[in-house]
């Protein structure tokens, strides 16, 4: 490589002006959420259920647990990451079987997946609460 060519090259990457395209935070946001889900949803879910086996006792003790604001927006955290997951993991499928592998049709359902994931959430949010 010629020294011309080595001067033009960035000496650091500066995070600020990096701008990911859609179907790159959809990526991210997969893989964070498969992260979280493994990490805490899953313990979560088979703690739940053992103490809501338990007994009649600790039955109650986790339904008055459930009731708190905090563990509310835990749960709701949660499902975010659960369905953005199932909906990413989707689209993902289909990419693997080649539908929809241009680049508009990437970009369209990259954000259909971000917004129904948060009209998804905000669903179960009202359900919860």
């Amino acid at each position: 490589m010629s020294s011309a060519a080595l001067k033009k090259r960035p000496k650091h990457l500066e995070l600020s002006k990096i701008r990911l395209p859609v179907p790159g935070i959809v990526s991210i946001l997969h893989r964070a959420s498969g992260a979280v889900m493994f990490l805490m949803l899953i313990p979560l879910l088979l703690t739940v259920l053992d103490r809501s086996l338990a007994s009649q006792e600790s039955f109650e003790d986790l339904r008055f647990q459930f009731s708190s604001v905090l563990v509310k927006l835990v749960v709701i955290g949660l499902s975010w990451a659960f369905i953005h997951h199932f909906l990413a993991g989707i689209r993902y499928l289909l990419l693997d079987l080649h539908i929809g592998i241009d680049l508009p049709t990437t970009r369209f359902w990259s954000k259909v997946v971000l917004v129904a994931g948060g009209i998804l959430t905000l669903l179960v949010a009202v359900a919860i609460w």
